[in-house]
């Protein structure tokens, strides 16, 4: 499939739905020049079209139909790898996407991906069709592939971009993996709890009643506890569910909101250290890229902040590209970002004195890396003694606030 264009008209990709001269249910993708069209071409070819939609329009309609499917992660991964591959091999965009498409392993993105390609032939930056046809590209995929873009090095960008991915996907894959034992027994202690909690403790607590005993301190606590989830439990979960459906909300309508959520992101306990060096990380990466592939710092700033997800030092990013622009040195620039300034600024700050800051960005990139990987592991390796510690308490507490008054009952009984 060549991209053609007949006088004013462009062809577009439509997404059909129908059926053959034998009744048998078809589907699929064709180009045409409007609906009309469309629908005379697949009738040259024996199928009638029930319903015919462009396929740019699909991006966000109703769930099940092919051209909805997002771009998942690995369908994601894939093709940033073989676009990149098949742009540096000199195909132009849009034939190397309708290779792509033609790929078996596409599977039902492809509607996406015609969606991309019918953007991208009229006129849109890779970056604004990838990002119009899923919601699933995120802010650092589309800051990298305007980079590559603008620095004219998009085939090596989506390479690095696709190596980059996979790492992070096998993390995420050794994070989920590791999580599976800890949610296991914590499920296990939740469904403990309730039957201690509706059965057990009740019933406890009638039995000293009956034999007129005094009910333990840590028996008492429990089944005061015991009350209060039971009477304050569902309404709690609903109002938790409620408040966190209306946050997420205010964090996609209100860029205020994301900003201060996001600033307090990274001086949260644990979770802003990990935060903070994936944003380093994926800073000095972009950064170096950018300023080899020519792009000017002032632009290498402003996109590598970008890169990072956050919205924070998205907008730190903007000054810190005018502290470039009014004669500022890097290092300058990058220590007014509070989430940057702890190391990074010292490596660009050698690499200005010795005229490589691109590979002295790339030496600290490698040690990001690291230190992610490092962080990863460690505080995964702490969560499951830190769990198992909590439900050990948990159970003690639970097995003597039952054993105690048992043991009253027992002693009650002997002395009589």
């Amino acid at each position: 499939m060549r991209s053609r264009q007949f006088g004013e008209s462009v062809l577009k990709t439509y997404h059909y739905k129908g059926f053959d001269r034998d009744g048998r249910s078809r589907r699929g993708l064709v180009e045409a020049l409007g609906v009309k069209d469309a629908r005379e071409r697949l009738a040259k070819t024996g199928v009638f079209a029930e319903k015919i939609e462009a396929v740019g329009g699909m991006a966000r309609t109703v769930p099940g139909t092919a051209g909805n499917v997002g771009l998942t992660d690995e369908r994601r991964i894939m093709a940033y790898r073989e676009l990149g591959a098949l742009v540096k091999a000199g195909l132009p965009m849009v034939r190397a996407i309708e290779v792509l498409i033609d790929s078996p392993e596409i599977g039902d993105a492809r509607g996406r991906l015609a969606a991309v390609k019918d953007a991208v032939r009229e006129g849109a930056s890779l970056e604004d069709a990838l990002g119009g046809a899923s919601a699933k590209v995120g802010p650092f995929e589309k800051a990298m592939i305007a980079a590559g873009e603008r620095a004219g090095t998009l085939g090596d960008v989506l390479e690095k971009l696709s190596s980059f991915m996979e790492e992070q996907q096998s993390l995420k894959e050794r994070v989920r993996t590791a999580m599976i034992y800890p949610l296991i027994v914590v499920s296990v202690a939740v469904i403990v709890a309730v039957g201690v909690f509706v059965f057990v403790l009740p019933q406890t607590g009638k039995f000293l009643h009956e034999m007129r005993l005094p009910v333990p301190l840590v028996t008492r606590i429990m089944m005061s506890v015991g009350n209060i989830v039971a009477i304050c439990g569902v309404p709690v979960v609903a109002l938790v569910v409620l408040a966190v459906a209306y946050f997420r909300r205010r964090l996609r309508t209100s860029e205020s909101v994301r900003l201060k959520f996001d600033r307090r992101l990274f001086s949260a306990p644990i979770i802003g250290r990990g935060y903070s060096l994936l944003a380093n990380l994926r800073f000095a990466r972009t950064f170096s890229m950018l300023l080899r592939g020519g792009v000017a710092a002032v632009d290498a700033i402003i996109l590598s902040g970008r890169a990072t997800g956050s919205v924070w030092i998205t907008s730190l990013s903007e000054s810190a590209a005018e502290t470039v622009r009014h004669g500022g040195s890097l290092a300058d620039a990058v220590r007014v970002m509070p989430p940057l300034a702890s190391t990074l600024p010292a490596w660009i700050q050698a690499g200005e004195a010795g005229g490589n800051v691109e590979n002295l960005l790339d030496n600290a990139a490698e040690r990001y890396q690291r230190q992610w990987e490092r962080f990863v592991t460690r505080s995964l390796g702490l969560l499951e003694p830190a769990i198992i510690l909590a439900l050990g308490v948990f159970v003690l507490v639970v097995a003597l606030s039952v054993l105690l008054p048992i043991i009253a009952g027992n002693q009650a009984l002997q002395a009589q």
